[in-house]
């Protein structure tokens, strides 16, 4: 695939989450300009833990307007670090996170564990975990594993499970908690 049509097919996927008001779970991610405001600001702070990396993005403007530059840079300090393979992030688990974030009341880095997933590297994991499964999210682009160093893991996996927005699971002895854009589900 060519650059062109890579740029061809991130707009088409973003302008069609944008007309698909981009639901989740019976509620409604809408960046349209009537929603933008009831959403935390577009904007988060990544540390990569596996590949050292930091990124503060504003991924949306306060119209509700996606940067895709910005979702381009997300991507990349989100991509798998076993292989280096970059994954479109999906729209709604950012949002996700960032309403997780904001309703704890900071702005604390997010530590990230894990993002996107390549196929190979999920299957390696299935192969060692059990924790790990075939289908998973992270191969979507869709879950997200992290913490917030200050932020008890406990108060992150509560916000999450009270906002009822995708799945979270609470892995206290590897020390993360897991959002995903799947149906409402806690483990």
């Amino acid at each position: 695939m060519s650059d062109q049509d890579w740029l061809w097919t991130r707009r088409a996927l973003l302008k069609t989450s944008l007309v698909g008001l981009l639901a989740v779970s019976g509620r409604v991610f809408s960046p349209s300009t009537s929603q933008a405001a009831t959403l935390p600001e577009g904007e988060l702070d990544f540390y990569n833990v596996h590949t050292d990396e930091r990124l503060h993005v504003r991924y949306r403007n306060e119209l509700g307007e996606y940067d895709l530059a910005a979702l381009d840079e997300v991507n990349h300090v989100l991509r798998c670090h076993h292989t280096g393979e970059v994954a479109a992030m999906d729209i709604r688990l950012l949002e996700h996170v960032n309403l997780v974030q904001k309703t704890l009341g900071g702005n604390g880095e997010i530590h990230v564990i894990s993002g996107y997933r390549s196929p190979e590297y999920n299957a390696l994991l299935v192969k060692r975990s059990r924790r790990a499964v075939r289908h998973s999210y992270h191969i979507e682009g869709q879950a997200l594993d992290f913490y917030i160093p200050g932020t008890p893991l406990r108060a992150i996996r509560q916000v999450a499970r009270t906002l009822r927005y995708g799945g979270v699971g609470f892995y206290p002895r590897a020390g993360f908690v897991h959002l995903d854009c799947g149906p409402v589900r806690f483990w």
